[in-house]
């Protein structure tokens, strides 16, 4: 049965979902979306080919940033605790239209990186056992063959995950905290295993080799990709705040160490992994990346075992990020903000988990794969576009953040649940928060921007040149069709929107 906890009512909700999450569960939240073996095994040879060893030195630069933006959100989860979290700060910070568009990107946006992280099976169980390749020879992901796999082995995660998020929230909260848990620890032998193999000294991390055509400054713009990727999906925590007891203490301090941590261990699996690799220049680390090291490296014994618990973290990362875009379906649906609210918005009482998103979700993703038949390229781009998406999110809530700040409108008062004042920047809030709004505007058109050596290297394919400048235009074309409709639809009646009509910080 859901919890007595009566939090919810000052923002004009009932308490549904089931609050039975505690700190570390609220860590795995946001650690298990960030999921650096998941992702840095997936983008690790994307930076290396294009960035040579220096897209290591990308990493700290964007841990940085991002770490501006989660001090921002680590404040705003502890005003405002609510299922939704991107969607629901924007609107309080601006207003309901603002909102609504913040929230609609950040939604498609996690549904393209349950795609992508789907995708990243294809990057170690071939690696593993040869059987895994169910269709064609070719494992690599930039292959006809391999892209095809990868979308299979991909599908069939999905409906696993799906299953997961719909059970019971006590099932995917067990299976949060025992797969981030396997990671933590499989991270950290993996960093030690490669340190202890290493061949050559982090001076390595200064030479640019031969990958990078376009000099110092486009080897890390482009190696960037790879720890932006990795580093996203740190405010799930905020995104299970009705879920976690005492969230206005517990939210804000796991957004910030579900980050850092991740930043650190993500950071020294990838200097580990360019200090161990047999060769800088055989073309295997462009191709093969990681999983190429550890196997070569530590022996296929030990390199396998390690790859197993790759294929848990990459399991548990998709399913964490299933579970965020589920929340914020659930979110906007309950304000009557989407298509089929009610449907949306019901959540089973015995189970505390709202099953329509789950549903949603698992299929556009599922639909999403299918691109990767179309060609090897669509993994790039479906990775990169949800970056982007994520990123111009968080933009459209540090943006009206700061506005409020300079306008001496966001508040540092109030007390968490134990009486304690709530977490704040206090004098660094203006700083911190201007800081963290160039970096991701800045970020977000890097990502974006339509280069043919990225997006389209073998030519021919002008779409996924452009694919994500077309996907955001499409999404927010999408998202004004629908606005326009429902204010025009006589049939649908007025649309309440109770909880986000006050802007109060």
């Amino acid at each position: 049965m859901p919890s007595t906890d009566h939090s919810l009512a000052e923002f004009g909700y009932r308490q549904e979902l089931h609050r039975s999450l505690g700190r570390y569960a609220s860590f795995a939240a946001g650690f298990s979306f960030i999921s650096v073996l998941t992702t840095v095994f997936q983008f690790f040879a994307f930076g290396y080919a294009f960035g040579g060893p220096v897209f290591f030195w990308a990493w700290p630069a964007v841990l940085v940033g991002q770490l501006l933006v989660a001090a921002c959100f680590a404040e705003l989860a502890a005003r405002y605790p609510i299922s939704g979290a991107i969607y629901q700060w924007s609107s309080r910070l601006s207003n309901v239209t603002f909102g609504w568009f913040a929230g609609w990107i950040m939604v498609i946006g996690q549904i393209v990186v349950v795609a992508a992280a789907a995708l990243a099976l294809q990057m170690v169980l071939p690696a593993i056992w040869s059987g895994f390749q169910l269709v064609g020879s070719d494992p690599a992901v930039t292959s006809t063959d391999g892209a095809a796999n990868a979308a299979v082995l991909g599908v069939i995660l999905l409906v696993l995950t799906t299953v997961v998020n719909i059970v019971d929230n006590r099932v995917l909260s067990v299976i949060n905290r025992v797969g981030v848990t396997a990671e933590i620890i499989g991270a950290v032998l993996i960093v030690v295993l490669l340190l202890t193999h290493s061949k050559r000294t982090p001076g390595i991390t200064f030479h640019t080799g031969n990958a990078a055509s376009s000099g110092l400054l486009g080897a890390l713009l482009v190696g960037s990709f790879t720890a932006a990727y990795v580093m996203i999906g740190f405010d799930s925590a905020g995104e299970m705040s009705e879920e976690t007891h005492n969230p206005r203490r517990t939210a804000p301090r796991t957004i910030l160490t579900a980050l850092g941590a991740a930043g650190l261990l993500g950071g020294l699996v990838i200097l580990g992994g360019l200090l161990a690799a047999p060769s800088l220049t055989d073309g295997h680390l462009g191709v093969d990346g990681l999983s190429y090291v550890l196997t070569s490296r530590l022996g296929d014994g030990v390199g396998k075992v390690l790859l197993a618990d790759v294929v848990v973290a990459i399991a548990v990362a998709t399913l964490a990020i299933q579970t965020a875009a589920c929340r914020m379906l659930f979110s906007m649906a309950r304000d009557g903000q989407l298509p089929f609210s009610r449907r949306l918005a019901h959540v089973n009482p015995r189970t505390g988990m709202p099953s329509a998103p789950a549903v949603v979700v698992g299929v556009l993703a599922a639909a999403l794969l299918l691109l990767n038949f179309a060609s090897p390229d669509a993994f790039l781009a479906i990775g990169t576009t949800c970056i982007v998406m994520l990123y111009l999110a968080y933009a459209m809530v540090t943006g009206p953040l700061l506005i409020r700040r300079l306008r001496g409108e966001f508040s540092s008062q109030g007390t968490d649940e134990t009486g304690a004042k709530l977490f704040s920047l206090g004098r660094w809030g203006i700083p911190v928060n201007a800081l963290a709004l160039l970096y991701g505007l800045a970020m977000t058109v890097n990502l974006a921007w339509p280069r043919a050596a990225v997006y389209d290297p073998a030519g021919g394919h002008w779409y996924f040149q452009w694919f994500t400048v077309l996907f955001l235009a499409a999404t927010l074309l999408a998202g004004a069709a629908y606005r326009a409709y429902r204010r025009t639809s006589e049939a649908g009646g007025p649309v309440p929107e109770p909880a986000v009509q006050e802007a109060a910080v």
